[in-house]
């Protein structure tokens, strides 16, 4: 399984940085996800999940207001087809994904998933979401029109991205050293030899990129969708997430291991920078609009603030209670963390 790195059953938030495995909350046994929240590009709206109370939290940035929505038990992770405005939470403790209703911020499907769906991705060229099953070799894809849900062998998966571009589904797994390329419309099914344990993964689908960190090497691959073409950028230690700024081809890949974000041109493919933050970082988005990097410091409590134009701190602002995954409204700029505790959720700016 894709775990993440702060948590673990003996020693919540007390993790050494070795532990690489499959790992669970000491509360309930509910996975954690750093999909825990997300933005939607189209409405502003920041969707988090508070897993204590099986809800999600559904802020307007603009309004500041929030309301909560109750969904499935033990909601890990979401992901939001802006095009229909619906949002699919994934449920990982009844094996479920909820679809909420964008405008009216209210529960309008219950989608059977298999069991302990993680992390999910929408493919908006064909309205797919697709749901990786932890511990199991299936991953689900249900469809956004009627909601029904279609299981595919495609070994166990602990990652899914989709290229909205090409109607491409990547899935990684963290003990397969392949990274597998799903063809959306036929199913058909493609393995590229990265390395092992895979971890992270983000796309830029303004030059074709798939970006892939391998935590036990220290490295990110550079996959070329058109030629099939492999790039290895050494980064820090233990790179837990990544995330690209389109605007400015500006890879960031964060290392938890050393407390650093390795700054990549995505043009030359090398590293410009490598950047000081907090305490174990586990999460990282991107403003791309002000050219801004957040990175969260789950163990610091912070988030700290990044000039995307000089690779430079320029603040470090208070995260909320360990701070795990990071989400910002396009529209107005606002960003949030998700926190491991209550409240669940922290306005960072």
């Amino acid at each position: 399984m894709l775990a993440d790195l702060s948590f673990r059953p003996q020693c919540t938030l007390a993790i050494c940085s070795a532990v690489l495995a499959v790992t669970l909350s000491a509360q309930d046994g509910g996975l954690i996800s750093s999909r825990a929240i997300a933005s939607n590009p189209s409405t502003g709206k920041i969707y988090a999940v508070d897993e204590s109370q099986n809800a999600v939290s559904v802020i307007d940035a603009g309004r500041k207001s929030s309301v909560s929505v109750r969904v499935g038990r033990s909601p890990d992770a979401v992901a939001i087809n802006s095009r229909t405005n619906k949002v699919y939470v994934a449920n990982s403790g009844d094996g479920t994904v909820s679809v909420l209703d964008g405008t009216s911020n209210t529960l309008s499907a219950t989608v059977k998933a298999g069991p302990h769906p993680y992390t999910l991705a929408v493919d908006e060229s064909n309205n797919k979401i697709y749901v990786t099953n932890t511990f199991s070799d299936a991953v689900a894809e249900i469809d956004g029109s009627t909601n029904a849900t279609a299981v595919l062998k495609l070994g166990s998966a602990d990652n899914v991205a989709a290229d909205l571009r090409t109607n491409r589904i990547f899935l990684l797994g963290y003990e397969d050293a392949n990274l597998r390329i799903l063809d959306g419309a036929t199913h058909r099914l493609e393995k590229t030899p990265l390395g092992e344990h895979m971890w992270a993964m983000a796309i830029n689908e303004a030059s074709g990129k798939v970006y892939v960190t391998c935590i036990g090497s220290a490295e990110l691959w550079e996959l070329d969708e058109a030629s099939g073409r492999k790039t290895r950028i050494a980064v820090g230690a233990i790179p837990c997430a990544v995330a690209v700024n389109p605007k400015t081809d500006m890879i960031y890949v964060v290392n938890y291991d050393d407390g650093t974000v390795t700054a990549i041109d995505g043009a030359s493919r090398h590293a410009v920078a490598t950047i000081k933050v907090g305490s174990h970082p586990q999460a990282i988005a991107v403003d791309s609009k002000a050219d801004l990097v957040y990175v969260a410091n789950t163990h610091a409590n912070s988030v700290t603030v990044i000039d995307g134009q000089g690779n430079s701190v320029i603040a470090t602002v208070p995260g909320g209670k360990n701070p795990y995954a990071l989400a910002t409204s396009a529209k107005t700029g606002k960003v949030y963390a998700a926190n491991f505790g209550e409240p669940s959720f922290t306005a960072v700016k």
